[in-house]
């Protein structure tokens, strides 16, 4: 900096790279002695853009806020929010913002960002015409689309999914314009744009690839109306949102003379430094050293981190001369990933590819002539993403052709840890953190947790993929330091789930205070616990009730207190504070009378019905007041409660198997019937899905569930461990070919040894991974009964299966349990007033508009008047 007495830097922008560069001013401790001043041209503060569409799932603007509140306070600097700079002048270093304020700077930061780019085609700046840039345009999106009823989103990228998946949580009919032959082009190659196409369109979003936008045609009211696409065809559409790509926000570069890009782009040096020795460009704006434009969020930061250090004059600052543009992001649920040479451009390669068409799992491996990793593609399973893309570069210690294949398939679980990786592979991709630091911390700077070694070192903290390996990083750290790692439950017992079950398994425990009284740690005894424990127990007492002698109705005494929130009142909350009833339905065999129930009962009480995954029926937009009354009317029609909302067993799907198929072994119905009300009410650590299949081909789908039945012409196959929800694997086969008394034998063993040494909110396929010995242990134990436990397990299931009790019944026979199902205990009569309703494609859907609350004026350090699009949601 030039040597003024108070040498003042101005920051242009203050998106998420911004942000990023202040933060790391602070912490070299150029914030304490410079005046750092920020031209936002937005209206509010720094922002997550990355999470922008999580938005539309209920999160506020201020929800996704970056910095704490009095970051800027705490730190000095002044920030100058919906006040963008519009002139610089290098010559007498100053910047003039669109207010008049002019401020004369020592050192100048450009973090414009980006603009999103919108094709030239005749019609684009049409009324339903938007981007999917800021939290102004999905305010101003979630507006217009009240009135429509479909929308088109023209580009398949990253953003464009996003705005996809947008549009349809707003009901709009949705369809994808991609001029590329495929989805994310840039990230995934054919296998895996076919896959993710494949996914996307089972989501009832319509994608059109290959083609482009010819002309936007609008209505005599100026307003949108279809669109003509460049293959001849037309589409109709009331709103569409470009996303078609960026361009670098050099305008303001351009006009005071330093240098740009032919295709755009702020040219810097490795410090990030332009021509001029004064002015810096980070983030999307700048071209890079190595010619690049970065659109991801890392580089950013890591050019905000090489920018800071170069001002704050360390003679050590880390060059940035590229970055790696390895990507993992969730888009409309599935999980995409892209790491190295992805497209296996290197010449020589060899591509090791998995895929499963029917769960939407696509994964490719690029290797090289030697072995060595090279890039990767993943769709519908990303898990291993964090453990590949460290590994790339290097020949990694096991065959490349068990990297891909999914748990329960061949791959040996744990061949591949965050232990194999070397000290220089880089963990947390946003924050650029290694192994190495990581480890550093705990071993150097006494950091002893989790949460410690994120604030020390940042890593964790940015998209969060990484997180299941910093942890396990931490725990393996500590333990070879000597350090016992605290596996206890939370801070208020120093025992496992798995411990705590035996302890009120063995001493008859029927109360959570006497759990904690006499089992917690010192400080928590005669405490109320807390919101980890309360329910863990509360399901523990629940599962083990016929034996210890406790009352299995959840909502009783004690009980009702620590329940999560679905369980206390025995139905699913949803997103507008009214609930969804979900009647069993064993095995998804209804006689047509029941369904005429259901259907009668929807219209009665004005409730949206949908067809769950699970053969069943579900009933949404009950008040609490009117779960009695409905459950009233199922129950005496012959229903019960399907335990939708508890960690229980959900459902045991099956096929119509040999009683109607042509391919069918076994009567899949009626064993799944049998599994279902055997099982029913049980509670578990998680929830507990089934499903049984009449012959080989699978049509249940068990073998994405925690226990899945698979007819033989000689009986039954079991498999366990399954799961078909955000981290998919295949279950593993147990047993073959047996009769319907030893599977039922063998699936009663295997669930009550997984409750009982399960952890807290561990699925079955989690546990079989993490459980020592994994699948050949569970076999030994429930199979061989290597431990003597069997007739110890078969006889807490037989309790199980005798005491059990409709809960929804069991409420409605007894007054004073009713008593609760009201919306205001000092006015019993009246319903809830938030808990309303619009309505949509002839049933109903939530009136999240009744939820917005007031605009309220939002100040900072340099404005007081109210911010636009401040209102919550």
């Amino acid at each position: 900096m030039a040597a003024t007495a108070v040498p003042t830097l101005v920051l242009i922008g203050h998106g998420m790279v911004g942000q990023r560069f202040l933060e790391a001013l602070a912490d070299r401790g150029v914030t304490g002695r410079a005046r750092v001043v920020v031209l936002c041209e937005e209206p509010r503060p720094a922002y997550d853009r990355v999470q922008l569409t999580s938005y539309f799932s209920g999160r506020t603007p201020d929800d996704l806020a970056l910095a704490d509140a009095d970051f800027m306070a705490r730190h000095g600097i002044e920030l100058h929010l919906d006040d963008p700079a519009t002139a610089i002048d290098r010559a007498a270093r100053t910047v003039t913002a669109r207010s008049g304020l002019t401020v004369t700077y020592d050192t100048l930061v450009l973090a414009t960002g980006s603009y999103p780019f919108v094709p030239p085609v005749p019609g684009a700046d049409s009324a339903g015409c938007f981007v999917y840039r800021t939290v102004e345009d999905l305010l101003a999106i979630e507006e217009y689309a009240k009135n429509c009823r479909t929308g088109t989103v023209v580009g398949g990228g990253l953003l464009g999914l996003e705005a996809a998946g947008a549009l349809k949580g707003l009901g709009l009919r949705t369809r994808i314009v991609e001029f590329q032959p495929r989805l994310m082009a840039v990230q995934v190659d054919e296998g895996g744009g076919s896959a993710l196409r494949r996914t996307v369109e089972e989501m009832g979003i319509d994608v059109h690839t290959g083609v482009g936008g010819k002309e936007i045609v609008a209505g005599g009211d100026g307003a949108v109306r279809a669109m003509e696409l460049s293959d001849g065809s037309r589409v109709e559409t009331d709103l569409v949102i470009f996303s078609a790509g960026v361009r670098p926000r050099d305008q303001l570069a351009r006009d005071c003379g330093l240098a740009v890009g032919e295709r755009g782009g702020i040219v810097v040096d490795e410090r990030c430094r332009t021509g001029d020795p004064a002015v810096y460009a980070i983030g999307e704006c700048a071209l890079a050293a190595d010619g690049k434009v970065y659109g991801l969020v890392a580089p950013g930061y890591e050019m905000a981190a090489t920018a800071a250090a170069a001002i704050a004059g360390d003679p050590e600052v880390s060059a940035f001369t590229g970055a790696d543009t390895s990507t993992k992001l969730k888009l409309l649920g599935v999980d995409v990933a892209s790491f190295g040479d992805a497209h296996g451009a290197s010449p020589g390669c060899l591509d090791v590819v998995y895929a499963d068409s029917r769960s939407g799992v696509y994964k490719k491996l690029v290797i090289g002539a030697d072995g060595e990793l090279l890039g990767g593609v993943l769709v519908g399973d990303a898990e291993s993403y964090g453990l590949l893309r460290p590994l790339t570069g290097t020949v990694p210690p096991v065959a490349p052709e068990q990297l891909v294949l999914p748990a329960g398939t061949g791959a040996p679980a744990g061949a591949l840890g965050p232990a194999a990786l070397p000290d220089d592979a880089v963990i947390c991709n946003c924050h650029n953190v290694t192994k190495g630091t990581i480890r550093a911390a705990v071993s150097e700077h006494s950091c002893t947790t989790v949460p410690e070694v994120k604030k020390c070192t940042k890593a964790g903290t940015g998209c969060g993929s990484c997180v299941k390996a910093l942890t396990t990083l931490v725990n393996d750290e500590l333990t070879a330091g000597g350090v016992v790692v605290d596996q206890g439950l939370c801070g208020c017992f120093p025992h496992t789930r798995a411990e705590l079950y035996e302890i009120v398994r063995t001493r008859r425990l029927t109360s959570y205070a006497e759990l904690l009284d006499g089992h917690g740690r010192e400080e928590a005894r005669g405490g109320d616990g807390c919101e980890t424990c309360k329910p863990a127990v509360a399901s523990i007492i629940a599962s083990l009730a016929p034996t210890v002698g406790a009352d299995g109705y959840v909502l009783d005494g004690e009980q009702s207190a620590l329940q999560d929130t679905n369980d206390h009142f025995l139905a699913n909350l949803q997103r507008n504070g009214s609930y969804s009833v979900v009647p069993r339905i064993p095995g998804g065999e209804i006689t047509p009378e029941k369904l005429i129930v259901i259907g009668e009962v929807a219209r009665d009480f004005g409730l949206y019905t949908k067809i769950t995954g699970g053969q069943r029926i579900d009933l949404f937009g009950a008040r609490v007041d009117q779960l009695p009354r409905i459950w009233a009317r199922l129950v005496d029609a012959g229903f019960e409660s399907g335990h939708a909302y508890g960690k229980a067993l959900r459902t045991v799907k099956s096929c119509v198997g040999q009683t109607w198929c042509r391919y069918g072994v076994q009567d899949s119905v009626r064993m799944a019937i049998d599994l279902e009300l055997r099982y029913r009410g049980l509670r578990s650590p998680h929830k507990l899905k089934s499903a049984v299949s009449g012959c080989a081909r699978e049509c249940a789908e068990a073998r994405g569930k925690d226990f899945g039945v698979i007819a033989t012409s000689n009986g039954w196959n079991l498999y366990v461990g399954g799961n078909g929800g955000a981290t998919p694997r295949h279950a593993d086969l147990l047993a073959q070919d047996l009769s319907d008394a030893e599977l039922i034998r063998l699936i009663d063993r295997f669930l009550m040894f997984y409750i009982r040494t399960a952890d807290r909110l561990e699925r079955t396929s989690a546990w079989l991974e993490r459980i020592e010995g994994g699948l050949d242990h569970v076999r030994d134990v429930v199979v061989h009964d290597s431990l003597g436990l069997c007739d110890e397990l078969e006889s807490l299931m037989a309790e199980h299966v005798s005491a059990y009790r409709d809960e929804w019944a069991d409420t409605l026979a007894d007054p004073d349990r009713l008593a609760r199902f009201v919306s205001f205990v000092n006015a019993p009569e009246a319903p809830d007033p938030a808990v309303r309703f619009v309505p949509e494609r002839d049933q109903i859907k939530p009136d999240l508009t009744l939820l917005s609350g007031p605009t309220l004026p939002v100040r900072t350090l340099t404005t007081s008047r109210p911010l636009e699009g401040t209102a919550a949601r």
